[in-house]
C-alpha cells in the first residue's frame, strides 16, 4: 500500500547528517581539497599588504621622484643583503643582536616572574615596589644608558643590562594581573583539599595566570629588541645596530636600509616564535578553542 514503510525494522537506515538544532544539515561535508585552498586563500592574503608595499617601494624608488642616496630601490636593497649574508656578516650582526635581546628578555622576563609574584603575595613587597613601578613603567628607560654606559662600559654587559631593564617592567605587570585575575574559588578549592600554599601557587595560581604572562612575554619581546639594536647604535661594535650607523656614516644608503629590513624579518620571526609557543603552552586554556581565520 502506498505511504506505508515496508522495511524490515530492524535493518540499519543510513543516517543523514543532523545541524545543531536538530535539522538536517544541508552544507555536504568539506572536503580536505577545499580546506586546503581555504588555508592558502588566508596565507596568500596575510602577505598581501607586504607585496604591495614592496612592490610600492621599488617602483617609487626607480620613478626618479627622487634619488637612489634618498630611496634605493628595493632589488639593490636585496642585493645588499645577500652579498652580506655571503660574506657572513649578516649571520654574525643577526647573532650578536639575538644573542643580547634574548639574554636581557630571558633575564628581565623571570626577574618580572618573581617580582611580580612577591608583590603579589607579601604586604611588604607590595608596599615597597608598587611606587617603583608605577613611576619606571612609563618612563623612557632609555634615559638611563649614559649611567649604564658609565657604569658597565660599552661592552655587552651593559647593552644586555639595558634590555633587562626594559623587559622586566611588561612581564611584572603581566604577571600582576595575571594572578589577581584568579578565580578565588580555584584558589579555595585547592586549600579545602589540603594543597599549602606553595602547591596552591605553582599548581593553581600560576598556570591559571599564566595567559596573562604569555601577553606580558609578548610585549617585552619586541622591546627587548628595540632596546637591544639602540643601544648598538650609541654603544657600537658589532650588531644589526651597530652595522646600520656604520653604513650611515659612509653614506651607504643601501647598507642603511637593509638594516632596516632585516630588523624587521627578525623581529617579525621571533614574535611568531612567542605567538606559537603561547599556542602550544595553552592548549588547554579556552582561547584555544576559539575559532580562527588561520
Amino acid at each position: 500500500m502506498a505511504g506505508v514503510d515496508d522495511r524490515d525494522p530492524d535493518e540499519p537506515r543510513a543516517q543523514l547528517p543532523v545541524g545543531p538544532l536538530g535539522e538536517l544539515a544541508r552544507e555536504p561535508l568539506e572536503a580536505p581539497i577545499y580546506r586546503w585552498m581555504r588555508a592558502t586563500g588566508w596565507a596568500v592574503a596575510r602577505v598581501i599588504s607586504v607585496v604591495a608595499l614592496a612592490l610600492a617601494w621599488e617602483l617609487f624608488a626607480r620613478s626618479g621622484a627622487v634619488t637612489p642616496f634618498m630611496l634605493p630601490p628595493l632589488t639593490a636593497v636585496l642585493e645588499r643583503i645577500w652579498n652580506d649574508l655571503v660574506a657572513g656578516e649578516l649571520l654574525l650582526n643577526t647573532g650578536v643582536t639575538l644573542y643580547r635581546a634574548m639574554a636581557g628578555f630571558l633575564i628581565g622576563s623571570v626577574a618580572g616572574i618573581v617580582l611580580g609574584m612577591a608583590i603579589s603575595r607579601g604586604k611588604l613587597a607590595d608596599w615597597f615596589f608598587d611606587p617603583i613601578i608605577s613611576v619606571g613603567f612609563p618612563m623612557p628607560k632609555i634615559a638611563f644608558l649614559p649611567i649604564v654606559i658609565l657604569w658597565l662600559g660599552l661592552h655587552d654587559v651593559a647593552k644586555i643590562a639595558m634590555v633587562a631593564l626594559d623587559a622586566i617592567f611588561p612581564v611584572v605587570t603581566a604577571t600582576l594581573a595575571g594572578i589577581k585575575g584568579v578565580e578565588r574559588e580555584l584558589v579555595w578549592s585547592a586549600r579545602n583539599m589540603g594543597a599549602s600554599e606553595r602547591a596552591t601557587l605553582w599548581q593553581v595560581v600560576v598556570p591559571a595566570a599564566l595567559p596573562q604572562i604569555m601577553t606580558g612575554f609578548q610585549v617585552a619581546l619586541p622591546i627587548a629588541l628595540i632596546v637591544a639594536v639602540v643601544t648598538e647604535m650609541g654603544m657600537g661594535g658589532y650588531g644589526l645596530g651597530a652595522a646600520m650607523m656604520t653604513a650611515a656614516r659612509l653614506a651607504d644608503s643601501a647598507g642603511v636600509f637593509a638594516g632596516v629590513v632585516e630588523i624587521a624579518a627578525v623581529g617579525y620571526a621571533a614574535v611568531k616564535a612567542v605567538a606559537i609557543t603561547r599556542r602550544r603552552l595553552l592548549l588547554w586554556h579556552a582561547e584555544a578553542m576559539e575559532p580562527t581565520t588561520a
